[in-house]
């Protein structure tokens, strides 16, 4: 993502943490409770939901980021995302709002090789607030294995 002009980011927590991601993604906002969940083993995939007719895989972020998942509450968040390449649900620990950044506000990630961390789009400051913002269609998408035989998932 480029940004030229200022851009809106919906912010989110994960494990005390706050990210933000381009709010043109974002399909609409639920709670837990209000979808219909079929449940699946996975760590990460917490199974399917069914939105307005739906069925999207639902991922559980804060597993997906080596975090162990809250206890389950009906009231957690799940952002519904339009990405490039499928509608999913993303369970986060909870939303924080719409945030708009100007270019000159974002800064890049301190240490990051851009090589492995491609999905990072920077650091955002707004006040005494700061984002991890990163590219949802990259983080989601399916990683290719590493030349070590490695592979890096979401």
């Amino acid at each position: 993502m480029h940004m030229t002009t200022t851009t809106q980011f919906l912010s989110f927590t994960l494990g005390g943490l706050e990210y933000g991601l381009d709010v043109a993604k974002v399909q609409e906002l639920r709670v837990l409770k209000a979808l219909e969940r079929f449940a699946a083993d996975g760590e990460m995939v917490k199974g399917v939901a069914v939105s307005r007719g739906v069925i999207m895989p639902l991922v559980d972020m804060r597993a997906a980021c080596g975090r162990a998942p809250g206890a389950p509450d009906p009231m957690t968040d799940v952002i519904i995302l339009r990405l490039s390449s499928c509608v999913m649900g993303m369970v986060v620990d909870g939303v924080t709002g719409v945030v708009s950044l100007a270019p000159e506000q974002v800064s890049p990630v301190p240490g990051a090789d851009r090589a492995q961390v491609d999905y990072l789009i920077g650091l955002g400051q707004a006040g005494t607030r700061r984002l991890i913002l990163v590219d949802i269609d990259r983080l989601m998408s399916v990683r290719r294995p590493k030349k070590d035989g490695a592979r890096q998932v979401a």
